[in-house]
């Protein structure tokens, strides 16, 4: 009994430790630490292209590589993350990197509410903090429409499509105020419900690669337009 009691307490207490390892990690600054580490420093004519965001950022690179390859963009998505997870890893990430280029895709993991109620002006203060901090280390900046999105399948019932026109309106008119690249996502993917048709994403949020299909045209021209400037 003694020994069964020793197990039980060893294996909470195991249990415990991690999960006050990840809280302690609040913001994923783990996650790409080596990769960043390993990174060569950027060539004199190289145009480095950091791509910021959550599970729709990432996903790209899974579901698309060939997107990816042989471009100096690097990607730095993490799955479920928020604007301000983003904001407190942006300078290791992003900044530290050198690039010469951010696209943000960000707020949809805010409006579902993951790490806690937020408000629209909430989501676009931390979309303007991680601008910003781009803007003022000579970083072109480029702020991505969020994806439209009727309904989330983790958080159902939320009705998150008219909030996230709401966040688009504003992060357009900051484009347009501070002479940021605004890329229009939502225009492009869209269907009657002010959703994300199937065709683009099976569970309406996370693009398939049709959906990444119709985002790579978009995503390059803004990256030109940028560079540009």
């Amino acid at each position: 009994m003694k020994n069964i009691k020793y197990f039980m307490l060893a294996t909470l207490l195991t249990a415990f430790g991690a999960n006050y390892g990840n809280a302690q990690d609040w913001p994923n600054l783990a996650e790409f630490q080596e990769a960043n580490a390993a990174l060569e420093a950027v060539k004199d004519d190289e145009e480095r292209v950091v791509f910021m965001g959550n599970s729709i950022t990432i996903g790209w690179i899974n579901s698309r590589p060939e997107f990816f390859e042989g471009k100096p963009w690097i990607n730095r998505g993490i799955s479920g993350q928020t604007t301000p997870q983003m904001l407190v890893r942006f300078r290791q990430d992003v900044i530290d990197l050198n690039p010469k280029v951010v696209v943000l895709l960000a707020g949809t993991n805010d409006i579902a509410g993951n790490t806690g109620p937020s408000t629209i002006p909430m989501i676009m203060n931390n979309i303007k903090g991680m601008a910003e901090m781009a803007h003022a280390n000579g970083i072109k900046v480029v702020l991505s429409s969020t994806l439209p999105a009727y309904d989330y399948p983790w958080r159902p019932g939320l009705e998150p499509a008219p909030k996230i026109m709401e966040l688009n309106k504003m992060i357009q008119a900051y484009c347009n105020e501070m002479g940021h690249v605004y890329l229009d996502y939502f225009s492009a993917m869209v269907d009657e419900r002010n959703g994300l048709p199937k065709k683009y994403a099976e569970d309406e949020v996370h693009p398939t690669v049709e959906g990444y299909k119709v985002m790579e045209p978009l995503v390059e021209a803004a990256i030109a337009t940028a560079l540009e400037k």
